[in-house]
C-alpha cells in the first residue's frame, strides 16, 4: 500500500519543485527529470535504494511515498544540506529515509544493508560507481545522473569495466511554460543524461 503525505496526497510521483524546501545554490532534481529518473530506478515495494549525493532530497522522498516498505538512504556531503533533506521528510511525513551525511565513496562502507538500486547524482563518478557497484546485490540496479560529457564519458567507461548489463541512456529534452511579466513563454529545463544498468554477474 502506498503512503500518501498531507502535502502531497497522490499515488503518483511528480511533486512540484515549489513544494521541497530549498536552499541556494543547492541542486534541486526537476519534477518532470524526477518523475524519469524514478521510471528508470525500477524500485520495488520493499526497495533498499541509496540516494549519493541526494542535494534537496527531491528523489529519496518521492522514492520513500512509493516504497513505505522500503529503506531509503539519502547520502550528502554537507551537514547542512542534510539537515534540508530532514526538513524535507518531515514536511512530506516520511520516516523511511536514514540521512547520511559524508563523502562518496568513503562513507559508503559505513552504511549498513546491501541496496538493491542506487542512484548517483553527482559525488567523484568513478570511485563512487566502483564502490557502490561492490555493495550493490546481484540482479541490483545503478542509476546515473549526468549533466556534462566528461560525466557521461566516465560513466560509459565504468559501467563497461564493471560489466553492468542492460545499458540505457536517455537524454531527455523538457520546456515548461512559465509565466515572465504577461506574457507565458516556454523554458527549457537544463539537458541532463540518465544512464542506467543491471549487476547480473
Amino acid at each position: 500500500m502506498l503512503f500518501m503525505s498531507a502535502l502531497w496526497p497522490y499515488a503518483t510521483p511528480g511533486i512540484p519543485d515549489r513544494l521541497f524546501q530549498q536552499l541556494p545554490g543547492i541542486p534541486l532534481t526537476k519534477r518532470e527529470v524526477r518523475l524519469l529518473v524514478m521510471g528508470y530506478l525500477r524500485l520495488k515495494p520493499d526497495a533498499q535504494f541509496w540516494d549519493i549525493g541526494a542535494g534537496t532530497g527531491t528523489v529519496a522522498i518521492e522514492a520513500a511515498l512509493l516504497c513505505p516498505r522500503g529503506k531509503i538512504t539519502a547520502v550528502e556531503r554537507d551537514e547542512e544540506v542534510a539537515g534540508l533533506i530532514k526538513t524535507n521528510c518531515d514536511r512530506f511525513e516520511v520516516t523511511n529515509v536514514d540521512v547520511i551525511a559524508g563523502n562518496a565513496p568513503e562513507c559508503l562502507n559505513h552504511i549498513k544493508g546491501e541496496p538493491n538500486c542506487i542512484l548517483i547524482e553527482g559525488a567523484p563518478l568513478q570511485t563512487t560507481l566502483e564502490a557502490a557497484w561492490k555493495k550493490l546485490t546481484l540482479s541490483g540496479r545503478i542509476v546515473v545522473t549526468a549533466n556534462n560529457l566528461e560525466a557521461l564519458y566516465t560513466t560509459s567507461e565504468t559501467f563497461a569495466t564493471l560489466h553492468m548489463r542492460n545499458i540505457e541512456v536517455a537524454q531527455p529534452v523538457i520546456n515548461r511554460l512559465e509565466t515572465r511579466g504577461n506574457r507565458q513563454v516556454f523554458a527549457t529545463v537544463d539537458p541532463i543524461f540518465i544512464i542506467s544498468g543491471d549487476k547480473l554477474e
